[in-house]
C-alpha cells in the first residue's frame, strides 16, 4: 500500500466536500471503493460496470490492456467513475496519496456534471446499477438455456455490438410505427386539398427515414425470437446511457479538471503533496501532438469562461452544452491560435497540413474538429424502406467514405439480425456503392 490509510482518504474526502459546497456544486453522493491495478483493469474492461453482463470481447479487451500495461507500453486511467446515484468510483490502491486526493476532487466535478448537464437527463442515476444487473441476468439465463446456449448468444451480440450506437442519439424516446402512422393519417383528414404525397407514404415501412437501427429491427423484426429481441434492446438501452458520455468527453473532462484544480489550490496542501499534484494536473492537462487532448482543451474553455464571464458562466455552460454545441458557440479564432489547431489528411505520400488557423483557415479548422467529437465521429445509417422483406440501408454520407471491408463485415452482421435480407447503399469517392 502506498503512503495512506482509509483515515486518510476520509479526511481528505470531507475537506474536498466542504469546499465544492461553498461553491455550489451539487453532486450525487459518491462511494469510493479501493482496488489493486488487476481489478482496475477489469472494470476498464466491463465500463466500470461491477453488474455487467459478460462477453468474449471484454475478456479480450482486459488480456489486452494487462499485457501492454505489464510491457511498459499503456497506462492505467487515474480515475473511473460512474454514472448513478450513488456515483461509484474506484480508486486504485497503488496511487500516492496526493494523486488520490486529486482523483476525489476530479469525481466531484464529474458527478456534478452527470447530475446537471442537460445531455444525461435522459439516462437512469437512479437505478443504473439495477439496470445493468437486470440485463446480466437475462444474458445469464439465456446462456444457461439449453435452447440457447452461449454460441447463440454471443452470435447476436456480436451483431448487435457492430451497430450498437445505431440509435437515436438524442436522448428522445423511440416513437413507435403505429403512432407515427396514426399521426400522419390524422394530418391527412385534416388538409383541405387532400396530402397526396404524404398519403402515399402511409404503406412505407418506415414512413420517413429511421435513425434508430436497433429499435427498428426490435420493432420489426417479427422473424426474431423473442431471446434475440431481447439482447438486441438489451445492447441498444446500454448505448443509450454511454451516448451522453461520449457526447460530453471534452465538457465533462474539462469540468473534473477545472474543478479538481480550484479545489486542490484551496486545500492547502503541504508542499510534499502539492508539488506532485501540480506535476500531475500539468500532465493531464497537457496538449497531446497530433490529436485533441479532451482534458486539455475541455479545461481551457472553463478558464477562459471563467476569466472572461465568471464563475456563474462556467455552471451555465456546464448545464447546457455538449462537446459540438460548446465548441461551436465558445470556440474564435484566437482560442484556435492558441491552442495551436490545425486540419491534417493522410495522403498516399504521407501526411499533409491541409489548414492552420489564420484569418482564412480557422473556421475550416473549427468546422473539422467538430466532425470529430462525440458521436459525429460515428457514421450514420437510415433505415429508408423494407421491400419485399429486404432492409434497405443508406448512409448518411457526410464527405468522409466509409471503409469498405470493414463495412462488408457490419453489413454480416446486419444480416444475422435481419434475415430477409439487406440492401446498403453508401457514397465512395463521389459514386454510389452497394455493400
Amino acid at each position: 500500500m502506498s503512503n495512506w490509510n482509509f483515515s486518510d482518504l476520509e479526511t481528505w474526502d470531507d475537506r474536498i466536500c466542504k469546499i465544492a459546497e461553498s461553491y455550489n456544486l451539487d453532486w450525487f453522493p459518491i462511494i469510493y471503493e479501493v482496488v489493486d491495478y488487476f481489478e482496475m483493469m477489469g472494470h476498464m474492461a466491463y465500463h466500470g460496470m461491477p453488474s455487467h453482463y459478460r462477453h468474449w470481447s471484454y475478456g479480450k479487451s482486459f488480456e489486452r490492456t494487462h499485457q501492454m500495461y505489464n510491457l511498459g507500453m499503456e497506462g492505467l486511467p487515474y480515475e473511473l467513475i460512474i454514472n448513478s446515484n450513488p456515483s461509484i468510483a474506484y480508486l486504485m490502491r497503488e496511487n500516492p496519496l496526493y494523486l488520490q486526493i486529486l482523483i476525489m476532487a476530479h469525481c466531484v466535478g464529474h458527478s456534478d456534471f452527470f447530475k446537471n448537464n442537460r445531455i444525461f437527463s435522459s439516462t437512469y442515476p437512479n437505478s443504473t446499477i439495477m439496470k445493468f444487473k437486470t440485463a446480466r441476468d437475462r444474458v445469464k439465463k439465456y446462456i444457461e438455456d439449453p435452447n440457447i446456449g452461449v454460441e447463440k448468444v454471443e452470435e447476436i451480440l456480436d451483431a448487435a455490438h457492430s451497430v450498437r450506437f445505431q440509435t437515436i442519439r438524442s436522448g428522445k424516446e423511440r416513437i413507435p410505427h403505429k403512432k407515427i402512422k396514426s399521426e400522419l393519417i390524422d394530418k391527412i383528414n385534416k388538409s383541405s386539398g387532400g396530402d397526396v404525397e404524404n398519403s402515399d407514404r402511409l404503406n412505407k415501412v418506415p414512413i420517413h427515414p429511421d435513425q434508430d437501427l436497433l429499435g427498428f429491427i426490435v420493432e420489426h423484426g417479427h422473424h426474431l425470437e423473442e431471446w434475440e429481441r431481447d439482447l438486441i434492446d438489451i445492447v441498444r438501452e446500454e448505448s443509450h446511457y454511454f451516448i451522453p458520455q461520449i457526447k460530453t468527453k471534452i465538457m465533462n473532462e474539462g469540468w473534473a479538471s477545472f474543478w479538481h484544480y480550484k479545489i486542490m489550490h484551496e486545500l492547502d496542501l503541504p508542499s510534499s503533496l502539492h508539488v506532485p499534484f501540480l506535476k500531475s494536473h500539468n500532465q493531464v492537462i497537457r496538449p497531446h501532438i497530433g490529436a485533441i487532448n479532451p482534458y486539455h482543451l475541455g479545461f481551457y474553455l472553463f478558464k477562459k469562461i471563467e476569466e472572461t464571464e465568471g464563475l456563474e458562466e462556467c455552471f451555465f455552460n456546464r448545464e447546457i452544452h455538449d462537446d459540438e454545441s460548446a465548441l461551436r458557440c465558445l470556440l474564435e479564432r484566437k482560442d484556435c491560435e492558441n491552442l495551436n489547431l490545425f486540419s491534417y489528411s493522410h495522403k498516399k505520400k504521407g501526411i499533409t497540413i491541409d489548414e492552420v488557423s489564420d484569418e482564412d483557415g480557422w473556421k475550416i479548422v473549427r468546422n473539422d474538429l467538430l466532425s470529430s467529437v462525440g458521436t459525429n465521429s460515428i457514421p450514420r445509417i437510415l433505415v429508408k424502406d423494407v421491400n419485399d422483406g429486404e432492409l434497405i440501408l443508406e448512409h448518411d454520407h457526410d464527405g468522409r467514405d466509409l471503409e469498405l471491408n470493414y463495412s462488408e463485415a457490419v453489413v454480416n452482421h446486419i444480416l444475422r439480425l435481419w434475415k430477409g435480407g439487406v440492401r446498403f447503399f453508401t457514397i465512395i469517392e463521389d459514386e454510389v456503392w452497394e455493400i
